[in-house]
C-alpha cells in the first residue's frame, strides 16, 4: 500500500478535489458545503448550497463555478462571496453531477438519465456544454453513467468517466466547444471510474468506490500504478506545489440509500512522479 497523508476525517461524502491558487478546495455533500485547504492544514467554508450532487470548477478568470443540481442551476461566486445564477440548465434535463471548465472557457457538465437516488428506471446520460454567453446544449449522449469529467492540457480532448460502462471515453473538443469522435479512450476491465484527473503524460488518475483504489491509466487501457484504500475512493487530484501531490477524497460506501455513513469521509494524499496538468 502507498504511503499515505491524511488530511481530514470524520466528513461525509466527499466529491470534486480542486486545486487552484495554493489551495485544495472539495465538496462536503453531507454538510452541502464546498471547503478550502490549505498546505499548513487550516481548512473553511467558502460556500453552502443545498445540493447533492455539489461539485466545482475555476473559470479562466478564477472565479468559482458550483453545480447546483438539485435547481439544476450553474451558480458563480463573486468577488464579494455572493452566488449568482451562471446558467440555467432546467430546460435541459435533471440529475446533474460533474463539471470541468478548459483553458478555452468552455464549460461541460455531465447528467445521469434517470434519478438513480429514488430508484428509477436506467436510461443513459449525457454531457452539456455551457458557452460564454451562458446558452447549453448536449454535445454528447448515450453514456451509461457519465461521472467525472477532465481535459487534456492542450485542449483538444474531453474525458468522461462513465462508471456503469467501467470505461474512459474520450471526445475531440471542436473550435465552438463541441464533441466528436466519441470513443472507448480505456477500457478499465473490472474498475468504475468516479471522479477523474489528467497528468502531464496525458495519463488519467481515476478514482474507484467499490474497488477502494486510485488507479493511472494510459490511453488504450494499460494500468502503471494503483493506490490502494481501506473506503471507497471518489475523485482525485493532483495538486500541491509541484503539482505531483495526488489528493485523494473517500468515504466508506454502504450502497443506497444510505450511501455514506455520517463521519467516514477523508481528505488523504499520496505523492506521485508524474506531475499533474489540463482541467480540473
Amino acid at each position: 500500500m502507498s504511503e499515505l497523508r491524511t488530511w481530514l476525517t470524520g466528513l461525509g461524502l466527499l466529491e470534486a478535489p480542486r486545486w487552484h491558487d495554493g489551495r485544495l478546495y472539495f465538496s462536503d455533500w453531507t454538510a452541502h458545503e464546498v471547503i478550502a485547504l490549505d498546505l499548513d492544514g487550516k481548512h473553511e467554508v467558502v460556500a453552502r448550497v443545498e445540493s447533492i450532487p455539489l461539485c466545482t470548477a475555476w473559470q479562466p478568470d478564477g472565479r468559482l463555478v458550483i453545480v447546483d443540481s438539485a435547481r439544476a442551476l450553474l451558480l458563480r461566486m463573486e468577488p464579494d462571496g455572493s452566488l449568482v445564477t451562471h446558467a440555467d440548465l432546467s430546460g435541459i434535463g435533471q440529475g446533474w453531477n460533474d463539471i470541468v471548465i478548459d483553458g478555452r472557457g468552455n464549460i461541460y457538465v455531465d447528467r445521469a438519465g434517470f434519478d438513480m437516488l429514488s430508484g428509477a428506471q436506467f436510461a443513459p446520460g449525457a454531457v452539456t456544454h455551457v458557452g460564454p454567453d451562458g446558452l447549453a446544449r448536449d454535445v454528447a449522449d448515450g453514456i451509461s453513467f457519465p461521472n467525472g469529467l477532465a481535459v487534456t492540457p492542450d485542449n483538444s480532448t474531453l474525458i468522461v468517466a462513465d462508471s456503469y460502462g467501467k470505461r474512459l471515453m474520450g471526445y475531440d473538443i471542436g473550435p465552438d466547444g463541441s464533441l466528436a469522435n466519441g470513443r472507448v479512450w480505456a477500457d478499465l476491465g473490472d474498475g468504475v471510474p468516479d471522479g477523474i484527473c489528467v497528468d502531464a503524460e496525458h495519463a488519467v488518475w481515476y478514482a474507484d468506490v467499490p474497488n477502494r483504489q486510485c488507479v493511472r491509466v494510459r490511453e488504450g487501457g494499460e494500468k502503471v500504478r494503483t493506490i490502494q484504500l481501506d473506503r471507497g475512493a471518489f475523485a482525485c487530484e493532483l495538486g500541491g506545489a509541484n503539482r505531483s501531490t495526488l489528493f485523494i477524497v473517500a468515504a466508506e460506501w454502504r450502497g443506497m440509500p444510505e450511501m455514506v455513513p455520517p463521519g467516514t469521509g477523508q481528505v488523504l494524499s499520496t505523492e506521485v512522479e508524474v506531475p499533474g496538468a489540463g482541467w480540473p
